[in-house]
């Protein structure tokens, strides 16, 4: 029996988002918030090995990359639907306020990759009084 791919409800993006799972990989949804003393990133990464996952933050940017591997017995099946992926992880967010990027923690727990990166210290603005001079 032939494999039918799944289709949602029409969806004007769907080809547009296979195409760049195709090019890009995976590319996870991202929950972002702040506590007072730092940025928090939450990613679900459900089956990606925690030593194949990769983050980073630079200027501002926090970037995820990891691989997922889908190991199976028999290779050739006969699938009415197959919608689970193996294949990269890929995600970038830009961060929404100065960070200290080297002290960033990150943990990979039931699934759920947590990043926190605390935040930078606000520096205070400085006033600098300029003497207008009059022009002769």
């Amino acid at each position: 029996m032939p494999m039918i791919p799944w289709k949602p409800t029409f969806d004007p993006f769907n080809d547009m988002n296979e195409l760049m799972q195709q090019y890009r990989g995976i590319v996870p949804p991202v929950d972002m918030y702040q506590t007072k003393d730092a940025v928090v990133v939450e990613t679900p990464l459900a089956g990606v090995d925690p030593d194949k996952v990769d983050v980073t933050v630079e200027n501002g940017v926090l970037t995820i990359k990891g691989s997922m591997e889908k190991k199976t017995e028999i290779d050739e099946k006969d699938y009415y639907r197959k919608e689970v992926r193996s294949g990269s992880v890929f995600r970038q967010v830009a961060l929404p306020t100065r960070v200290v990027e080297g002290k960033a923690e990150a943990s990979l727990e039931n699934g759920m990759l947590k990043v926190r990166i605390p935040k930078a210290a606000e520096i205070a603005g400085k006033t600098v009084k300029i003497n207008v001079k009059k022009k002769k």
